[in-house]
This record gives C-alpha cells, structure tokens and sequence, in this order.
C-alpha cells in the first residue's frame, strides 16, 4: 500500500496541477463548443484553478529542486487551502442555483464574442440578459456544474490534505 501512496503523495504538486489543468479545459470547451457563456461566479471557480495551476508548479519546482519535503508538505497545505476556498465558492453557486440563499447582485459574466446581428439588435434597442448565478446553465445527475465542482474541490482538498500529512521515509 505505501509503494502505491508514496508516488502519490511526493508527485501531488504536478497531478493537482494537470487535474486543474485539464478542468480549465473542459470549462472553456463548455464556453467555446457548448455556448454556455459563464457567470461571474463561475469566473470566480475557474480563478481557484488558475491558483491552483500556479502553485501546483511552482511547488513541483521548488520541492525538486531543493529536495525538501518542508516545500512540498507546505505546498500541500497551500493547495488544501486553496481547494476548500473552491469548495465553499462552488458550495454558495450552487446554493444560489438551487434558491437557498440569494446570488451576488452583480450576477453577469462577459460573453464570449457578438454577432453581427446582435450588435445590430443591441444598436435598436435590445436588452442584453448576461448569464445568471441562480440558474444552472448545466445540470447532469442531477447536479449542475457548480455541484460538480464543489465535489471536485472536496476531493482535491482531501488529496492534498492526505499529501501534507504523508512524510518522505
């Protein structure tokens, strides 16, 4: 068991930073090749990755290059913290989804690119709706992507928090 955890544990920095990686990922695809344009607080989730992303390698870097496992257990705690600040972000988005609480009032993203014929409406006169923070733009399983989140940044929070606690033998 501790041949399978040690790989796990010693290379974290590098997996939570390609995991986080590869959700920047899926998320603009969601942008680029679904059209769901994101809300604010999805910009906001998608931030905690970008944090994430950087710490991750900076870690992995820092950690190899010194050869001390302080850097890499503290980088551990880094990204914990970091994953349950993206648990509670992702938590209240889908709270506000599902009506429990109220969204933020400034509750608009910036969309992904304008037509021809949507300047021309905006130009006559249109309302532009930006994307909403209490409507699920997407839901599978019964839960939408902000619910898919919180339960990816529970499990990152808890691999990082199992690879802070691991001690190189």
């Amino acid at each position: 068991m501790r041949a399978l955890i040690r790989p796990l544990a010693l290379w974290q920095s590098l997996i939570v930073a390609l995991g986080s990686a590869a959700l920047l990922a899926v998320a603009h695809g969601f942008e680029t090749f679904g059209g769901l344009a994101p809300c604010t607080l999805c910009l906001k989730q998608r931030e905690v990755y970008w944090v994430a992303l950087g710490l991750g390698l900076s870690g992995m870097v820092a950690s190899r290059l010194s050869g001390s496992d302080r850097i890499r257990r503290g980088v551990a705690i880094g990204l914990t913290i970091v994953f349950a600040y993206g648990a509670y972000l992702a938590a209240y988005h889908a709270g506000a989804e599902w009506k429990w609480w109220p969204g933020p009032t400034t509750c608009s993203g910036a969309g992904t690119g304008v037509s021809a014929q949507a300047m021309a409406d905006l130009l006559n006169g249109a309302k532009i709706a930006p994307p909403r923070c209490d409507q699920a733009a997407w839901v599978w399983l019964g839960l939408s992507m902000a619910g898919w989140n919180f339960l990816v940044y529970l499990a990152l929070a808890a691999y990082s928090a199992a690879s802070a606690l691991y001690k190189k033998a």
